[in-house]
């Protein structure tokens, strides 16, 4: 048996998600000895692996309550996971490709500066010195045109 702090230990995790993840059920074999106090054995460690491992990737712990409380359930909840699954990878590839565009815009950014730099262009990367209205595309096609020279 393990208490909170070992299992954190043990995960990398805090004490406090620990604590969190147990009190929103996310670890249904968590065992509790005669003082109320948490204890883990390797099932409910292996729960608390796969809390760890659904939250890095994004999933909300509502979905991952889902997720649990379907897998005590049992195989007639495959098609049921593998949807709340592929819903998260749907999710992931989204911030992936915002997280793509952001790299594309940072790497303008840095040619259009390095191009201030060595006189190439005038700078006009102030927002105070834009016209009034300056569109949103206009901004980012005048920074992507201007890093390629």
């Amino acid at each position: 048996m393990y208490t909170v702090k070992e299992v954190a230990q043990m995960l990398d995790l805090s004490e406090h998600a620990v604590r969190f993840y147990t009190d929103k059920g996310l670890i249904p074999s968590l065992l509790r000895d005669q003082n109320n106090n948490r204890l883990f054995n390797e099932e409910s460690v292996n729960w608390l692996i796969g809390v760890k491992i659904l939250k890095q990737c994004g999933m909300s712990i509502e979905d991952i309550k889902t997720y649990a409380d379907l897998c005590l359930k049992g195989d007639s909840t495959i098609q049921e996971r593998y949807e709340i699954i592929l819903r998260q990878k749907e999710r992931a590839l989204l911030q992936l490709q915002e997280a793509k565009n952001t790299v594309d815009y940072l790497e303008a950014k840095t040619n259009y500066y390095l191009n201030i730099i060595e006189g190439v262009i005038a700078d006009s990367s102030n927002p105070a010195k834009w016209p009034l209205k300056y569109e949103v595309h206009e901004v980012w096609d005048s920074v992507k045109n201007a890093g390629t020279k």
